[in-house]
């Protein structure tokens, strides 16, 4: 055995995951590589044969981390987590779009799958930890875990990990948080790994890259009613709430209607957008214009709090995002009942989405957060 101990390493296939594998073994542990499925219902679209491309990889995926896992010299096991996953991720997945609301997947499968599924595995398995190629770092202070952005700005994934608690930060590794993702790929080919200029996946962790619209419509069924804009004029027809979210400017099937006088709202050719979901009137409210007032939010309230440090933070000013891809905003937070809190920003916020997360952060520190349930 390794002079530091056995760790397991969530491989997916991808790059990020083998370059950790492959630096823990430089640094002397005792490293086992876990392919984790979480996704078995049928891959195919209706209709298509059995040799027709698949949307999700997950066949592919296993073979690229085997070779990874042989060129670094080290045992695999495939592992199915599908069950836990149905129960546990995509269930809720699926009552929170049938709600009118925009939930966030990878969250919940980090905390329910990755970092609980995964780890009480490698548990059994008898591994002090367990490492993923997440781009994000952890930092031990006398005896606390904080959870910390990863060095690469463009990389960083600690929104995605804000719901790991103390126990689930003390068992874990995250190799390459501290590198940038040129220096990764630079380790992956100089040790010559099969998938060193493999694309990064893009597709939500289990639909893979498959039309989103496509996937959905097999699980929730269509609700039609009416398209409005913000002076109550009937602009079309929705193909159902669950199919929409807050921001969207594609596929909303009224491109046309800017060149009417009558529906010149925010000027002849302003882009629609999806500004509200009216649950209780099935009716979908779209504005024209980037920046229009109904798409700005000052405020928004959360639930469902999850604080890595296992407390809420003081209240007081912080930083937040409320979507992954978004530069930190400047906010106060308010404390609300157990469970809730308030976030107040300096500037207004575009497109806030219930069902979407808002992660508070102090300077690189992931402090938790909570599923956004309103805004205004």
């Amino acid at each position: 055995m390794g002079s530091k101990g056995r760790v397991v390493v969530g491989l997916s296939g991808g790059v990020d995951s083998a370059v950790s594998a492959y630096l823990l073994k430089q640094q002397g542990w005792d490293v086992t590589g876990i392919f984790m499925k979480n996704w078995e219902d049928d891959d195919r679209p209706a209709g298509s044969s059995d040799d027709s491309p698949q949307y999700c990889s997950s066949n592919i995926d296993f073979v690229d981390a085997a070779a990874v896992a042989d060129v670094i010299g080290i045992e695999i096991e495939h592992v199915n987590f599908a069950a836990e996953y149905k129960d546990r991720v995509f269930a809720e997945f699926l009552r929170e779009y049938q709600a009118g609301r925009t939930p966030n997947p990878d969250v919940l499968c980090n905390a329910e799958i990755k970092f609980k599924a995964f780890l009480d595995h490698a548990v059994r398995l008898g591994a002090e930890k367990i490492a993923t190629g997440h781009y994000a770092r952890v930092r031990e202070q006398d005896g606390r875990f904080d959870l910390l952005k990863g060095l690469d700005p463009a990389k960083d994934q600690s929104y995605f990990l804000h719901r790991l608690n103390q126990a689930q930060l003390a068992r874990t590794l995250f190799p390459v948080g501290e590198l940038r993702k040129t220096e990764v790929r630079r380790i992956a080919e100089e040790i010559g790994l099969p998938n060193a200029r493999k694309k990064d996946s893009t597709g939500i962790c289990f639909i893979g890259e498959r039309p989103f619209r496509e996937f959905l419509n097999r699980y929730i069924s269509r609700e039609p009613g009416p398209i409005k804009d913000e002076r109550g004029r009937l602009l079309g027809q929705h193909v159902g709430l669950s199919f929409y979210t807050l921001g969207q400017r594609q596929g909303l099937g009224i491109g046309g209607v800017k060149d009417k006088k009558a529906a010149r709202g925010g000027g002849d050719h302003a882009p629609w957008y999806v500004a509200r979901k009216e649950v209780g009137t099935n009716t979908l409210w779209v504005v024209q214009g980037h920046d229009h007032p109904w798409l700005q939010s000052q405020a928004l309230d959360a639930a469902d709090a999850s604080w890595t440090a296992g407390v809420a933070p003081e209240p007081g000013a912080y930083a937040a995002k409320t979507r992954y891809r978004q530069a930190d905003a400047a906010c106060t937070l308010v404390a609300g009942a157990p469970g809730e809190f308030h976030l107040e920003f300096h500037d207004p916020q575009w497109a806030v989405t219930p069902g979407q997360s808002a992660v508070l952060y102090d300077g690189d520190r992931c402090l938790g957060g909570g599923v956004i349930a309103g805004q205004r």
